[in-house]
């Protein structure tokens, strides 16, 4: 996990979401409803075995903000706990998010946001910081070994786009 992640400001929100598009409406309501700072990052997680859900984690810059959204969820019926569920969330709300629209560079996304690095789907190098990112308003970065980590994959014209796109086709749709 992340340096923001490590925090012991951190909470598991398990409302009993089964996919990640409602997770992920879901957690940008309750960061709207708890006026989460900028700071703040908002992870969905994929929790297997009997009962297969995402689960929410938050990280919150400060103790009482923490206090605050936990006291604020369980109110409103929420099953909380504290801590984050496991390492590799998957990043919906995090410091930079909203300024990763359109098209721009890899070094723009870098500077911009809290990500901290972009790979290739099959390639072993990085992109050059001049690589253009079609975003399609769409950024999900996930924590790999400590890094806030965007996987893109090639597109037209030698652009890259993010690898998660937001409405996927489900798998075997045509048949």
């Amino acid at each position: 996990m992340g340096p923001a992640l490590v925090t012991t400001y951190a909470l598991t929100v398990d409302t009993e979401v089964r996919d990640l598009r409602a997770a992920d409406h879901l957690l940008r309501t309750l960061a709207a409803e708890l006026a989460l700072p900028e700071g703040a990052f908002g992870c969905t997680h994929l929790v297997r075995g009997e009962r297969p859900r995402v689960v929410l984690s938050l990280t919150l810059p400060s103790e009482p903000l923490l206090r605050t959204a936990q006291e604020r969820l369980t109110a409103r019926g929420h099953e909380v706990a504290p801590g984050s569920p496991d390492a590799v969330g998957r990043a919906v709300i995090y410091p930079g998010v909203s300024a990763l629209t359109g098209t721009l560079t890899v070094a723009d996304l870098l500077t911009r946001s809290a990500i901290d690095r972009v790979t290739v789907l099959g390639t072993p190098g990085r992109p050059t910081p001049d690589t253009r990112l079609v975003t399609g308003d769409h950024v999900r970065p996930q924590w790999q070994d400590g890094e806030l980590v965007l996987t893109a994959m090639p597109a037209v014209g030698g652009a890259l786009v993010p690898f998660e796109v937001p409405d996927p086709t489900p798998c075997c749709a045509d048949h």
